[in-house]
């Protein structure tokens, strides 16, 4: 892992800090999508039953997302089924 993708890395770390205490039962997740090294997109978890910090950092991104990378501190949730 460079040291720019650690410093995303951490970036996320600290969104998904803001969730703490109102995502439960869920985990805190923090999301940043970074294009040409600059961030385009933030988001986290901000509580249970609400939209995952993947999809805020989306729609904050809008289409600069496309060919984009995305650092997240979580697995991106399966909507089809339960894991």
């Amino acid at each position: 892992m460079s040291a720019q993708d650690a410093a995303f890395m951490a970036q996320a770390l600290r969104l998904a800090e803001r969730g703490r205490y109102t995502t439960m039962p869920n985990p805190c997740v923090g999301a940043v999508i970074v294009k040409d090294g600059q961030v385009v997109g933030r988001g986290y978890h901000v509580k249970a039953g609400e939209g995952h910090a993947e999809v805020h950092a989306l729609r904050e991104a809008g289409e600069a997302a496309r060919g984009a990378t995305v650092y997240c501190t979580l697995e991106p949730c399966s909507f089809h089924g339960r894991t």
